[in-house]
């Protein structure tokens, strides 16, 4: 069995109407949550753009990173207001995350502080799993720097990526929406093979 190239598991998302998902969270360790998420198609309309309430405060440090402060989100939906929205939104789509796993690990942190069962949550998450594509892994094999002491490629961050490709991020990088329209131009430049 052949394995395709990136290139090619970039045109079959397009072709599929993949949705692409981005999270902006309140950092990056096992006590994190989302303070926003995105959703967009492969036309690039936008399904779901919404800041999340989390249960507790965004860090100081954080905020200066993705300027989500505590007062915009105080009205916004909590997680568990919203994330079954989320999941049927993903349900039987292909779904592109750039770095897919810290994306995925958070939905299912953010999604037992809600109060869901872990083994429900599992569950729920289990049932998508098998549909995400990591974005941030392939484009790494696309622009092919290798490190030959990891015996694995370089992964390069979403900026770099859409640098690399001449991809203009619209918005403020490190905002759910504007990271998931750059990830669509990052999978469209793969795609043509650039």
């Amino acid at each position: 069995m052949t394995m395709k190239t990136p290139a090619q598991l970039a045109a079959d998302w397009l072709a599929t109407n993949c949705v692409i998902l981005d999270t902006e969270t309140t950092g990056l360790d096992d006590q994190a949550e989302i303070c926003e998420i995105s959703i967009i198609d492969a036309s690039g309309a936008v399904l779901l753009d919404t800041l999340v309430k989390p249960l507790r405060p965004i860090p100081a440090e954080v905020i200066a990173i993705h300027g989500i402060t505590n007062d915009m989100v105080a009205d916004a939906p909590t997680w568990a207001e919203i994330y079954q929205d989320v999941l049927a939104l993903l349900a039987g789509r292909c779904v592109v995350i750039y770095n897919a796993s810290y994306d995925v690990r958070l939905m299912l942190q953010s999604t037992i502080f809600a109060g869901v069962d872990r083994n429900d949550a599992l569950a729920l998450f289990k049932a998508i799993k098998p549909t995400v594509c990591c974005a941030m892994l392939a484009y790494a094999e696309f622009y092919g720097d290798w490190v030959g002491n990891r015996d694995n490629y370089r992964w390069q961050c979403l900026v770099n990526a859409a640098d690399q490709q001449g991809v203009v991020i619209e918005g403020k990088a490190h905002r759910a929406l504007a990271d998931c329209q750059t990830t669509l131009g990052v999978v469209r430049a793969m795609a043509l093979g650039k």
